[in-house]
């Protein structure tokens, strides 16, 4: 991949024997040679591929934001520019009882013309090497797999285009920790496009539209199928959802209205093109539900011709049960009696 590296610095979080977060900021940017063009390679590569990622745009306010401009008009020198952040950062970090210790990473380059700003607080983790005269010593690395407090400003949509609101995008993060809050405060910026509501707008429309054609249930399915394997493929390759662009795929409705014509008449508010998120495009050809012990997960078309719902009684009847799963079931029967 050819990658133009412009800056890249690393400062340093650690914690005291207080458990309070400390921050040593390098005093000059690292030179730009083959190692640190391997690290950012690796950052853009790894960030690229991690999926779930939220979207954002700087709020009116934003004192980052401000820096951020100065930085890109030569105003202000990068390794001041990273010295400000890195210290704002702390303060934000400093409030929550998860703070941990890492190396900020911060790095402006270019990749298939496109200018990035890149930040992220990467784990530190301590490890062995073996070295030239075969003895043992500690050493410490970067877990660049592991990040998952990191955000990237694509600098170039950015500054033709400030009214966007996807311009930044930050990795949510795990589970049940505010990981994107405090990072969206430290750089003074507002949720933008959702793209799981997106998705669901996009599924909702998609049946609106069957109904209003009076599609049969076979036409349906199929239609679901095609708009499936068109957000798959997206998904695949990397590539956004193109509204207008899946419409030219699919079929018109009887009086020639095509689904773009559709959405857009129908006020369905959807953006000309949004990542696809799997578990939402997935509910167009499968039925998936969990609760209380029991994991269901059929294929859609089946319902009506092996699987029946009755909603009075609340029960799913299956015909022709999967052979391993009633082989299992016949074992449990034998042993048990």
């Amino acid at each position: 991949m050819s990658l133009i590296l412009s800056n890249v610095i690393l400062h340093q979080l650690t914690k005291n024997e207080q458990d309070e977060l400390e921050i040593h900021l390098r005093k000059q940017m690292l030179d730009q040679g083959e190692s640190t063009e391997d690290l950012v390679t690796e950052l853009h590569r790894v960030y690229s591929s991690k999926g779930a990622k939220g979207f954002a745009h700087f709020a009116e306010d934003s004192e980052f934001c401000h820096w951020l401009k100065q930085c890109r008009t030569g105003e202000l020198d990068f390794l001041t520019f990273s010295n400000q952040s890195a210290q704002r950062l702390q303060a934000e970090l400093a409030k929550y009882p998860f703070a941990e210790a890492g190396t900020l990473v911060m790095a402006e380059y270019q990749s298939l013309a496109t200018d990035y700003l890149f930040i992220g607080l990467l784990p530190t983790r301590h490890s062995m090497k073996v070295t030239e005269q075969l003895d043992i010593s500690a050493t410490d690395y970067l877990d660049v797999a592991k990040m998952d407090i990191a955000a990237r400003i694509d600098l170039s949509s950015w500054e033709t285009d400030a009214d966007s609101n996807r311009y930044l995008t930050f990795i949510k993060g795990r589970v049940g920790r505010k990981i994107a809050d405090f990072f969206l405060d430290f750089l003074q910026a507002v949720v933008g496009l959702d793209v799981k509501e997106q998705n669901q707008v996009l599924m909702q429309a998609v049946e609106d539209f069957c109904a209003d054609s009076r599609l049969d249930k076979e036409e349906k399915q199929q239609y679901r199928k095609q708009v499936y394997d068109y957000c798959n493929g997206q998904l695949q390759s990397g590539d956004e959802v193109a509204v207008k662009e899946l419409a030219g795929e699919l079929p018109n409705a009887e009086d020639g209205t095509n689904f773009y014509e559709f959405t857009s008449n129908q006020g369905y508010e959807l953006e000309e093109s949004f990542p696809a998120d799997r578990t939402s495009m997935r509910k167009l050809t499968k039925f998936v539900g969990s609760g209380g012990g029991l994991t269901i997960n059929f294929d859609s078309m089946l319902l009506g011709e092996r699987i029946f719902y009755d909603a009075e009684t609340d029960t799913l009847t299956i015909k022709g049960t999967p052979p391993n799963l009633k082989d299992q079931l016949q074992r449990r029967l034998n042993s048990d009696n």
